[in-house]
Protein backbone atom coordinates (compact mmCIF):
# COMPACT_ATOMS: atom_id res chain seq x y z
CA UNK A 1 0.00 0.00 0.00
CA UNK A 2 1.33 3.45 -0.89
CA UNK A 3 1.91 5.96 1.91
CA UNK A 4 -1.41 7.64 2.60
CA UNK A 5 0.03 11.14 2.44
CA UNK A 6 1.39 10.60 -1.10
CA UNK A 7 -1.89 9.14 -2.39
CA UNK A 8 -3.99 11.85 -0.78
CA UNK A 9 -1.67 14.62 -2.01
CA UNK A 10 -1.93 13.25 -5.55
CA UNK A 11 -5.72 13.17 -5.33
CA UNK A 12 -5.85 16.75 -4.06
CA UNK A 13 -3.66 17.79 -7.01
CA UNK A 14 -6.07 16.02 -9.39
CA UNK A 15 -9.04 17.84 -7.89
CA UNK A 16 -7.28 21.20 -8.09
CA UNK A 17 -6.61 20.64 -11.78
CA UNK A 18 -10.16 19.48 -12.45
CA UNK A 19 -11.51 22.51 -10.61
CA UNK A 20 -9.32 24.73 -12.79
CA UNK A 21 -9.94 23.05 -16.16
CA UNK A 22 -13.31 21.24 -16.05
CA UNK A 23 -16.24 23.58 -16.85
CA UNK A 24 -18.72 21.62 -14.73
CA UNK A 25 -16.46 21.51 -11.70
CA UNK A 26 -15.70 25.22 -12.05
CA UNK A 27 -19.41 25.99 -11.64
CA UNK A 28 -19.92 24.00 -8.45
CA UNK A 29 -20.38 25.56 -5.02
CA UNK A 30 -20.71 24.13 -1.51
CA UNK A 31 -24.49 24.38 -1.90
CA UNK A 32 -24.67 22.78 -5.34
CA UNK A 33 -22.59 19.83 -4.11
CA UNK A 34 -24.68 19.26 -0.97
CA UNK A 35 -27.01 16.74 -2.65
CA UNK A 36 -24.05 14.65 -3.84
CA UNK A 37 -22.55 14.56 -0.36
CA UNK A 38 -25.83 13.20 1.00
CA UNK A 39 -26.16 10.65 -1.81
CA UNK A 40 -22.62 9.39 -1.33
CA UNK A 41 -23.14 9.08 2.42
CA UNK A 42 -26.18 6.87 1.86
CA UNK A 43 -24.37 4.82 -0.79
CA UNK A 44 -21.56 4.27 1.71
CA UNK A 45 -24.10 3.00 4.25
CA UNK A 46 -25.43 0.59 1.62
CA UNK A 47 -21.90 -0.64 0.95
CA UNK A 48 -21.41 -1.27 4.67
CA UNK A 49 -24.62 -3.28 4.82
CA UNK A 50 -23.59 -5.26 1.73
CA UNK A 51 -20.14 -5.97 3.14
CA UNK A 52 -21.64 -7.10 6.42
CA UNK A 53 -23.86 -9.56 4.58
CA UNK A 54 -21.31 -10.90 2.10
CA UNK A 55 -17.93 -10.34 3.71
CA UNK A 56 -16.79 -8.56 0.53
CA UNK A 57 -15.69 -5.02 1.36
CA UNK A 58 -14.48 -3.99 -2.11
CA UNK A 59 -17.62 -1.93 -2.70
CA UNK A 60 -17.06 -0.05 0.55
CA UNK A 61 -13.56 0.84 -0.62
CA UNK A 62 -15.06 2.34 -3.78
CA UNK A 63 -17.76 4.25 -1.91
CA UNK A 64 -15.29 5.64 0.61
CA UNK A 65 -13.38 7.00 -2.37
CA UNK A 66 -16.53 8.71 -3.64
CA UNK A 67 -17.13 10.13 -0.16
CA UNK A 68 -13.52 11.34 -0.01
CA UNK A 69 -14.09 13.03 -3.36
CA UNK A 70 -16.83 15.14 -1.81
CA UNK A 71 -14.65 16.13 1.16
CA UNK A 72 -11.72 17.10 -1.05
CA UNK A 73 -13.96 18.92 -3.55
CA UNK A 74 -15.38 21.11 -0.78
CA UNK A 75 -11.88 21.73 0.59
CA UNK A 76 -10.54 22.75 -2.84
CA UNK A 77 -13.44 25.17 -3.34
CA UNK A 78 -12.71 26.70 0.07
CA UNK A 79 -8.99 26.82 -0.68
CA UNK A 80 -9.56 28.78 -3.88
CA UNK A 81 -11.76 31.21 -1.98
CA UNK A 82 -8.98 31.73 0.59
CA UNK A 83 -11.08 30.26 3.41
CA UNK A 84 -9.33 27.00 4.38
CA UNK A 85 -7.77 23.94 2.78
CA UNK A 86 -7.66 20.20 3.35
CA UNK A 87 -4.68 20.51 5.70
CA UNK A 88 -6.75 22.87 7.88
CA UNK A 89 -9.59 20.34 7.93
CA UNK A 90 -7.19 17.56 8.91
CA UNK A 91 -5.51 19.67 11.61
CA UNK A 92 -8.89 20.59 13.12
CA UNK A 93 -10.16 17.03 13.29
CA UNK A 94 -6.81 15.80 14.66
CA UNK A 95 -6.95 18.38 17.46
CA UNK A 96 -10.58 17.47 18.18
CA UNK A 97 -9.80 13.77 18.44
CA UNK A 98 -6.97 14.47 20.88
CA UNK A 99 -9.15 16.73 23.03
CA UNK A 100 -12.04 14.29 23.13
CA UNK A 101 -9.96 11.20 23.88
CA UNK A 102 -8.15 12.11 27.11
CA UNK A 103 -7.99 8.42 28.03
CA UNK A 104 -5.48 8.08 25.19
CA UNK A 105 -3.92 11.55 24.91
CA UNK A 106 -4.16 12.77 28.50
CA UNK A 107 -1.00 13.44 30.56
CA UNK A 108 0.71 10.29 31.85
CA UNK A 109 -0.55 9.43 35.31
CA UNK A 110 -3.63 11.66 34.93
CA UNK A 111 -6.86 9.97 36.03
CA UNK A 112 -8.43 11.10 32.76
CA UNK A 113 -5.88 9.01 30.92
CA UNK A 114 -6.70 5.78 32.75
CA UNK A 115 -8.06 2.90 30.65
CA UNK A 116 -11.83 2.98 30.35
CA UNK A 117 -14.61 0.84 28.92
CA UNK A 118 -16.60 1.91 25.87
CA UNK A 119 -19.48 3.33 27.91
CA UNK A 120 -17.24 5.60 29.97
CA UNK A 121 -15.40 6.73 26.84
CA UNK A 122 -18.74 7.76 25.33
CA UNK A 123 -19.70 9.60 28.51
CA UNK A 124 -16.43 11.53 28.53
CA UNK A 125 -16.76 12.35 24.83
CA UNK A 126 -20.25 13.77 25.27
CA UNK A 127 -19.23 15.78 28.35
CA UNK A 128 -16.25 17.32 26.55
CA UNK A 129 -18.36 18.00 23.46
CA UNK A 130 -21.09 19.70 25.53
CA UNK A 131 -18.52 21.92 27.23
CA UNK A 132 -16.97 22.89 23.89
CA UNK A 133 -20.26 23.66 22.18
CA UNK A 134 -21.97 25.42 25.09
CA UNK A 135 -25.36 24.11 24.01
CA UNK A 136 -28.44 25.08 25.99
CA UNK A 137 -31.18 22.99 24.36
CA UNK A 138 -31.40 19.25 23.82
CA UNK A 139 -31.81 19.72 20.07
CA UNK A 140 -28.95 22.22 19.61
CA UNK A 141 -26.60 20.92 16.93
CA UNK A 142 -28.92 18.13 15.78
CA UNK A 143 -29.63 18.49 12.04
CA UNK A 144 -33.41 18.49 11.57
CA UNK A 145 -32.95 16.53 8.34
CA UNK A 146 -31.69 13.44 10.14
CA UNK A 147 -33.74 10.29 9.51
CA UNK A 148 -36.58 10.28 12.06
CA UNK A 149 -35.49 7.14 13.94
CA UNK A 150 -31.93 8.43 14.25
CA UNK A 151 -33.18 11.86 15.35
CA UNK A 152 -35.41 10.29 18.00
CA UNK A 153 -32.54 8.11 19.24
CA UNK A 154 -30.24 11.12 19.63
CA UNK A 155 -32.89 13.23 21.38
CA UNK A 156 -33.63 10.44 23.87
CA UNK A 157 -29.91 10.00 24.46
CA UNK A 158 -29.41 13.71 25.18
CA UNK A 159 -32.44 13.84 27.44
CA UNK A 160 -31.09 10.94 29.44
CA UNK A 161 -27.63 12.51 29.73
CA UNK A 162 -29.09 15.83 30.85
CA UNK A 163 -31.06 14.18 33.63
CA UNK A 164 -34.37 14.43 31.83
CA UNK A 165 -36.76 11.71 30.78
CA UNK A 166 -34.64 9.34 28.77
CA UNK A 167 -37.68 7.16 28.11
CA UNK A 168 -41.04 8.49 26.91
CA UNK A 169 -44.27 7.68 28.66
CA UNK A 170 -46.16 4.64 27.41
CA UNK A 171 -47.98 5.51 24.19
CA UNK A 172 -51.58 6.52 24.69
CA UNK A 173 -54.17 5.27 22.25
CA UNK A 174 -53.27 4.63 18.63
CA UNK A 175 -50.90 7.54 18.00
CA UNK A 176 -48.35 5.94 15.67
CA UNK A 177 -45.73 8.57 16.45
CA UNK A 178 -45.80 7.79 20.16
CA UNK A 179 -45.63 4.08 19.41
CA UNK A 180 -42.62 4.57 17.14
CA UNK A 181 -40.91 6.66 19.80
CA UNK A 182 -41.52 3.88 22.33
CA UNK A 183 -39.92 1.38 19.92
CA UNK A 184 -36.85 3.63 19.65
CA UNK A 185 -36.67 3.73 23.45
CA UNK A 186 -36.91 -0.08 23.57
CA UNK A 187 -34.11 -0.34 21.02
CA UNK A 188 -31.92 1.97 23.09
CA UNK A 189 -32.54 -0.11 26.20
CA UNK A 190 -31.53 -3.22 24.26
CA UNK A 191 -28.40 -1.55 22.87
CA UNK A 192 -29.73 -1.73 19.31
CA UNK A 193 -29.43 0.94 16.62
CA UNK A 194 -33.09 1.39 15.57
CA UNK A 195 -32.20 2.85 12.16
CA UNK A 196 -29.98 -0.12 11.28
CA UNK A 197 -32.44 -2.61 12.74
CA UNK A 198 -35.26 -1.29 10.56
CA UNK A 199 -33.07 -1.35 7.44
CA UNK A 200 -32.13 -4.95 8.19
CA UNK A 201 -35.78 -5.91 8.74
CA UNK A 202 -36.86 -4.34 5.44
CA UNK A 203 -34.11 -6.18 3.57
CA UNK A 204 -35.31 -9.46 5.02
CA UNK A 205 -38.55 -8.87 3.12
CA UNK A 206 -36.74 -8.74 -0.20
Amino acid sequence: MEPADDAVAEFVAVMRRLRAECPWKQEQTHRSLARYLLEEAYETLEAIDAGDRTGDWAHLREELGDLLLQVVFHAVIAEQAGEFDLDDVARDITAKMRRRNPHVYGPPGDAAGAPADAASVTEAWEAIKAAEKGRDRVTDGLPPGLPALLYADKVLDRLERSGGAGRPAAPAGDDIGDRLLAVVADARQAGVDPEQALRDAVRRLL
